[in-house]
């Protein structure tokens, strides 16, 4: 199946010789959900802005279905959807109009029904005769995505769509988000909410001073990526650790009740079973096991210090 957002070779270079964007290639499938990690100023709305066509790029080509987004720039951009991170709306302006107008803006006739339907899948009908002025934080980033999907976009930006909103109301957004993929809609997000990409995404891209570190299925990802914890919980506390059990890198909870041992899932050998034996040898009890997964967060935390963090802020860039 042809990607529906195929970039390649992406390179921006700013007017006072900053490279934002350093040959960048990526993919996306149609109907998946990508979420596009990265530390501030890493590239991420550098790279949104060159797709949906607010920034020209240095060099490389981005197509959208096909097509190419500075030589088809018309066709592209009618594919195109996007949810910025700042809240921008006529303030003294109707719901349905703020999301008619949008549609407008791309060509497409007027469809009241249209509007209704985007109003309704997004919680917002019942908002639809008041004004933007009036709405909480969270109605109003509502308000941003069903503008983004009036004219029935197939890729659909999602820049910190969350930003301020509270959990509530994130788990709501969520749960449009998966109805969209559902419906055949591409969406693209970035978030500073590494739990929301743990929950929602289908692939994880890393993006980290211009270049893409990896793009990889998120769950594939996890699995090569992660370390395990085991937690080990003794039916009487330590005070120390065994001199004998230090060549497993153990360390003892505060109340002594507990030992945790970590291990690389991708070894041949946990060293579990060595552990627990010379756990027995040592004359202390076992009374529970449990493991713990390295979460999404610790995968990038880490990816982003082993490449070098703290790169320089680019211009426009807020994250």
């Amino acid at each position: 199946m042809a990607p529906i957002l195929s970039v390649r070779g992406l390179r921006k270079v700013y007017d006072n010789g900053f490279e934002a964007l350093k040959g960048v290639d990526l993919d996306v499938q149609p109907g998946e959900i990508l979420a596009l990690l990265g530390p501030n100023g890493a590239g991420k709305t550098t790279l949104i802005s060159c797709a949906c066509g607010l920034s020209t790029p240095t060099a490389g080509t981005i197509t959208v279905g096909g097509y190419d987004i500075r030589r088809d720039w018309r066709a592209a951009r009618s594919l195109v959807g996007l949810v910025p991170q700042e809240i921008t709306l006529e303030s003294f302006e109707k719901v349905k109009n703020t999301v008619a107008f949008s549609r407008g803006l791309w060509g497409k006739p007027r469809d009241d029904a249209a509007v209704e339907r985007v109003l309704r899948r997004l919680s917002l009908w019942d908002k639809a005769e008041g004004n933007a002025i009036t709405l909480s934080g969270g109605m109003k980033r509502r308000v941003l995505i069903a503008k983004a999907l009036a004219h029935e976009p197939r890729l659909l930006f999602l820049d910190e769509p969350t930003a301020g909103v509270d959990v509530e109301l994130r788990r709501d957004m969520w749960r449009v988000v998966d109805e969209l993929r559902r419906d055949g809609v591409t969406i693209i997000l970035t978030t500073h909410y590494i739990e929301e990409a743990e929950a929602i995404a289908d692939r994880v891209a890393v993006i980290n001073k211009g270049r893409i570190l990896l793009v990889e299925d998120k769950a594939t990802l996890m699995r090569r990526m992660g370390r395990k914890v085991l937690r080990i919980d003794l039916q009487a506390p330590l005070a120390t650790i065994p001199e004998r059990l230090g060549r497993f890198g153990l360390a003892l909870g505060q109340d002594g009740r507990q030992l945790s041992y970590e291990y690389d899932t991708k070894a041949e050998r946990t060293g579990i079973a060595t552990l627990l034996a010379a756990l027995a040898e040592e004359g202390i009890a076992v009374a529970d096991l449990d493991t713990e997964a390295s979460s999404l967060e610790e995968i990038f935390v880490d990816l982003v210090a082993r490449d070098g963090s703290g790169p320089a802020a680019e211009p426009g860039e807020a994250a």
